[in-house]
């Protein structure tokens, strides 16, 4: 089940939460492609929305997300404003029915927990929702408490995520992360108590320090906090890219094949403890939605990651959010001053992006079946195959005419097969994260 193939697991490769991925966004694409696709959205289709928070009030090393810290309160407070008005320019073109809303960051709990309430409801009033619309949230559980486990209720969050990353406090000083177990353990209890029952933990390997005496200890301490999923991500390590990342050093990362053994005990740990394996990062238990969505085959992978969400369309909402269309994927301004400037006077906040062909299209479905389901016909790509060869060869996937089917021992190396249907993929270190 785990066979560390050196060559294999080093390779760099997209993470493939979209296609084309991020890495083909230019700046051709912008406000009026935004509009238009907005437009065409038809009455009643279902959308979800994501609603982006760039602010933490602490910066963590290993961060890659879009976020800084908050400093004066009148920087959140600048950024609600813009961030109410984009949602109205936004309402105002598109007639979808809302299904789903995720808030991420950054920190979503780093707005006080009186605007958090707020803007929910702001968004429920903008656009048309469904009865039963799920909220979810990513949390940082160093600033949440009782008080706002409740204010999360009151603005019906129905699914929590927590960051806890490695419990070890050597690994927690070393990206400047302390959040001791008990911390985490209150604040799981916090929002149960409250009233919200679906508690995920994220948790990561390879990072600064950890071994896996640290991981295996800290999956037995989430395991006691009976989390409905969890996401076993490894971190990416890029500090060309990511200036933050250079507060750690090359040589306190575990090396390919320390990294690989750790994600492989994650594994087995999980496994063992009852978790049904979702796509090749996520965990859940069994009666959990998303493991009843994988066994359906209608499991979804997008900028969330693995997801059981039903929107057909992913608008979002927020500096550097990403929007997912059928024909066009759009982000918009990074910049929080810039992205406040775009939104003015009804404005949209979109800068770069990519039209998706009917290609793009199609190899897109391909590869999130293969990534969700593990199995696909590759009859529309056939160009595909020759790319396949060499997992063929290891016994990592199995080819039946064009038929790709990623082998138990494949399953760390899920993104190498998906890599075989992008006709953009150049190899590219500072880009991309490790297979594995």
């Amino acid at each position: 089940m785990h066979r560390y193939l050196p060559d294999l697991a080093r390779r760099s490769v997209p993470r493939y939460t979209s296609y084309p991925t991020a890495a083909e966004f230019h700046t051709g694409v912008g406000p009026a492609e935004q509009a238009e696709a907005l437009a065409a959205i038809a009455t009643e289709t279902p959308v979800s929305l994501y609603v982006h928070i760039p602010y933490c009030h602490e910066i963590c090393w290993y961060c890659g997300c879009n976020t800084g810290a908050i400093g004066r309160a009148s920087r959140l407070d600048a950024y609600l404003v813009a961030l109410e008005q984009e949602i109205g320019a936004v309402a105002a073109r598109m007639r979808g029915r809302v299904v789903a809303i995720h808030f991420g960051g950054g920190s979503p709990n780093a707005l006080p927990p009186e605007d958090f309430v707020r803007l929910t409801e702001l968004l429920r009033r903008s656009f048309a929702c469904a009865d039963r619309l799920e909220i979810a949230a990513e949390l940082d559980p160093r600033t949440l408490d009782a008080t706002y486990a409740e204010a999360l209720a009151r603005a019906g969050v129905t699914r929590v995520s927590l960051g806890a990353q490695c419990f070890a406090p050597h690994v927690q000083r070393a990206i400047n992360r302390m959040q001791p177990y008990e911390m985490v353990r209150q604040a799981v209890l916090d929002l149960r108590a409250a009233g919200i029952a679906a508690v995920n933990l994220d948790l990561m390997y390879g990072l600064p320090h950890q071994t896996s005496e640290d991981l295996a200890e800290t999956l037995a301490a989430a395991l006691d906090l009976a989390p409905d999923r969890i996401a076993m991500f490894g971190y990416a390590h890029m500090p060309r890219l990511l200036p933050r990342q250079r507060m750690i050093p090359d040589e306190a990362l575990p090396d390919a094949a320390q990294r690989f053994a750790q994600s492989a005990l994650a594994y087995d740990i999980l496994v063992a403890a009852g978790y049904a394996a979702i796509g090749f990062d996520h965990f859940s238990r069994p009666q959990d939605s998303l493991a009843r969505a994988a066994a359906r085959g209608t499991l979804r992978r997008n900028f969330q990651g693995f997801t059981d969400e039903p929107g057909e369309a992913i608008i979002g909402l927020g500096a550097s959010s990403i929007s997912q269309y059928d024909g066009l994927l759009v982000q918009n301004e990074k910049h929080v001053g810039r992205y406040r400037m775009r939104v003015a006077n009804g404005g949209l906040a979109a800068v770069r992006g990519v039209a998706r062909s009917a290609d793009d299209r199609l190899r897109s479905g391909l590869i999130e079946r293969l990534l969700c389901d593990g199995s696909v016909d590759a009859t529309p790509a056939p160009d595909a195959l020759p790319g396949l060869a060499d997992l063929a060869e290891e016994g990592l996937v199995r080819i039946d005419g064009t038929r790709v089917t990623v082998l138990p021992d494949g399953r760390p190396y899920a993104r190498l097969a998906a890599a075989a249907f992008d006709r953009y993929r150049q190899p590219d270190a500072q880009r991309f994260s490790k297979a594995v």
